[in-house]
Parts: C-alpha cells; sequence; structure tokens
C-alpha cells in the first residue's frame, strides 16, 4: 500500500528481456536522489504508480522484475533506457497519509489531452479510458504514474488536474506533455462502492 506521496525519482538503467522468451523483463532503476529506507529485496516500491517487488539491491537504486500482465495493463512496456520515474516506497504503520490510500494496481491507461501553464502551477487535461471515467468525481482522488492529484473538474472521460510547483519539481509530471500516456488508479473507496451497490445476494427459499 502506498500514499500517492513520491519520494525520489530515478532512471531507467537497464531493460533485460526474459531470455526464455516467455516475455516478461527486468528492469534496474538508479535512483537519482538517495532515500532514508534502502530498497531491501522483497521490499515493494511504487514505480509510477505501478506496485512492483525488489529483487536486487543494487549500489545505486534496485531491481524488479516486471510480468506480461503489468506490461500489457500499464506503461512500463514503453519505457527505455533513460526515461525518468516517479518512485515511492510502501507506507509503513508512522507513515504520514498525505495524499489518499494507493494500491499500486493500476486501472488503465489515459492520455494527456492538453497542458496549460497557470502562474507557477500547469493545468493538465487527461482522458481515461472509458470504463474508468465513472471512478473519477470533482474534488475527488486519483492517481497519475503513482502521484497522488485532486480532480478539478470532470467532463465525460476527460478530467482536469491543477498541478503546483512542488509537485512539478518533484515528480517527473512537470515534462508531461500532449500525447504522453499515464498510468492512472482510481480510488480504491469508488471501486468497493460500485460493488457493494451493485451486489444482490441470491435468495436460497
Amino acid at each position: 500500500m502506498f500514499t500517492g506521496i513520491v519520494e525520489t525519482t530515478g532512471r531507467i538503467a537497464t531493460l533485460e528481456a526474459d531470455q526464455g522468451g516467455a516475455g516478461d523483463l527486468r528492469l534496474e532503476i538508479r535512483l537519482e536522489k538517495p532515500l532514508a529506507e534502502t530498497f531491501n529485496t522483497g521490499a515493494s516500491v511504487a514505480v509510477n504508480g505501478v506496485c512492483l517487488t525488489v529483487v536486487e539491491h543494487t549500489e545505486n537504486g534496485f531491481a524488479a522484475d516486471v510480468s506480461r500482465e503489468t506490461l500489457d495493463c500499464t506503461t512500463l512496456g514503453a519505457l527505455d533506457v533513460g526515461h525518468r520515474v516517479n518512485l515511492e516506497t510502501a507506507v509503513t504503520p508512522v507513515t504520514a497519509l498525505g495524499g489518499h490510500l494507493v494500491s499500486g494496481h493500476v486501472d488503465g491507461v489515459g492520455s494527456v489531452i492538453s497542458r496549460e501553464e497557470d502562474a507557477r502551477c500547469v493545468r493538465l487535461r487527461i482522458r481515461a479510458p472509458n470504463g474508468l471515467a465513472r471512478y473519477i468525481a470533482p474534488k475527488g482522488s486519483i492517481t497519475v504514474d503513482g502521484v497522488s492529484l485532486t480532480v478539478n473538474a470532470v467532463s465525460e472521460s476527460e478530467f482536469e488536474l491543477n498541478i503546483v510547483p512542488h509537485t512539478l519539481a518533484v515528480t517527473i509530471l512537470k515534462a508531461y506533455r500532449p500525447g504522453h500516456r499515464v498510468n492512472l488508479e482510481v480510488d480504491v473507496v469508488a471501486r468497493y462502492l460500485e460493488r457493494l451497490l451493485q451486489y444482490q445476494p441470491r435468495v436460497i427459499s
């Protein structure tokens, strides 16, 4: 479990495809800034909002395996060596919940539609897959590439975000332009609420 508060950024150092031809890969990430807590083997880390398991601790970062399912459902398969990524370690019982509860299980891939400078902030408009639109509400929470953000407005499958200077400085969102694809995770509360409303127990006579 995560909070969507990015702790640091990193760069893809290597991408190693499975030699057996299964289609999965191992990636190594080098930190751009050190963390107080190291990435121990077996630990969970969110990479652009995708929960991965550390399989090797390296001098300047870590390595993780990415399954075919994850490659198919996220943007990780489109990354190349040198690409920057947002990083967050898993929460602990004493972690400050500054964002919102984030599982690291990406619901879908969206696309940046527009970008507009607004004083020191940036306004982004993102189009979500049609199946996710019903979970996105004005002033609700959404995770974009691992960053917990507040939705400003919603119009059908598109929603608007205001990115403040601090977030622009400590994440990779500053580089986003129209056409950029992003990992989206909707608020887990919305998913469970829908399930509760839909569930109709079968009456056994």
